[in-house]
């Protein structure tokens, strides 16, 4: 089976500056990834790549079989769910989280020049079961709180039952119950069918039970990418962050803290 994600030596360059720089990660049907480093360090830039929403400056792509480079990404991206700070805000605010849904099944960001031929409800109210959100109101979408607001965001996402799911720093804005609510609903859908999911976390202790790999970034490079019990080790993620750091692992949840450095 082809991976779902191919990057080959990718390369992102801004006013000379690179921001990510010769990236090669294959991401693999039924992987769970999560990607983890300093901030700047490239995290977002290379979920952005993979979510078809920014093109590299070199290196190839590949994206469930086909050359970025070379295909229609509105072909793609029913395909891939993708939830991001940046693609929230361009929801108005006075639209509902239905409409917001509904949109996504077409592809789009916007409801009005969707084709209601191309929406069913019944899926839109399924994936806002899934994301915790079964009995939103039909209020704007500003009323909600965040957490709220997280989880239309993630049925949008869903709906399409995409073969890739792409979250950027999900968590950024939870309080501790917003937090343990998203764990716990990432960890139920990554026991589920979706073919492979990235999450971009800042902590250890957010990342959801079922995943198995990680990548770590330094400086828009891959310092570490593979399976997660080999990645997350005190030596690896203390050369990302750039600071002693101990990993412990209880109860299939991750957490890290400052070591003594003598």
């Amino acid at each position: 089976m082809n991976p779902v994600v191919e990057l080959r030596d990718v390369t992102v360059r801004r006013q000379r500056r690179e921001i990510v720089s010769h990236v090669s990660w294959t991401i693999g049907d039924g992987e769970r990834w999560v990607v983890l480093g300093q901030n700047g360090a490239g995290k977002t830039t290379l979920v952005r790549i993979l979510s078809t929403y920014l093109r590299p400056s070199s290196g190839s792509v590949e994206i469930l079989g086909r050359p970025l480079a070379r295909t229609d990404v509105a072909e793609l991206r029913p395909r891939i769910g993708y939830l991001s700070p940046s693609l929230a805000a361009m929801f108005p605010p006075e639209l509902t989280p239905r409409q917001i849904v509904n949109a996504a099944q077409a592809g789009a960001v916007l409801p009005w020049y969707v084709d209601p031929g191309r929406v069913r409800q019944d899926r839109t109210d399924e994936a806002l079961a899934s994301a915790g959100m079964a009995d939103a109101r039909e209020d704007s979408y500003a009323t909600f709180s965040s957490g709220e607001q997280l989880r239309i965001q993630l049925a949008r996402a869903l709906v399409t039952e995409p073969r890739a799911l792409l979250l950027d720093e999900p968590m950024a804005s939870l309080d501790i119950g917003g937090r343990e609510t998203l764990v716990a609903t990432l960890a139920r859908i990554a026991n589920g069918p979706i073919g492979a999911m990235v999450v971009v976390l800042h902590r250890l202790e957010d990342i959801p039970p079922g995943f198995t790999h990680a990548v770590l970034l330094r400086e828009g490079r891959l310092t570490a990418a593979g399976p997660i019990d080999a990645v997350l080790v005190d030596e690896e993620l203390s050369k990302a962050f750039d600071t002693p750091l101990r990993v412990t692992r209880a109860e299939g949840r991750f957490s890290a803290a400052g070591a003594d450095p003598r």
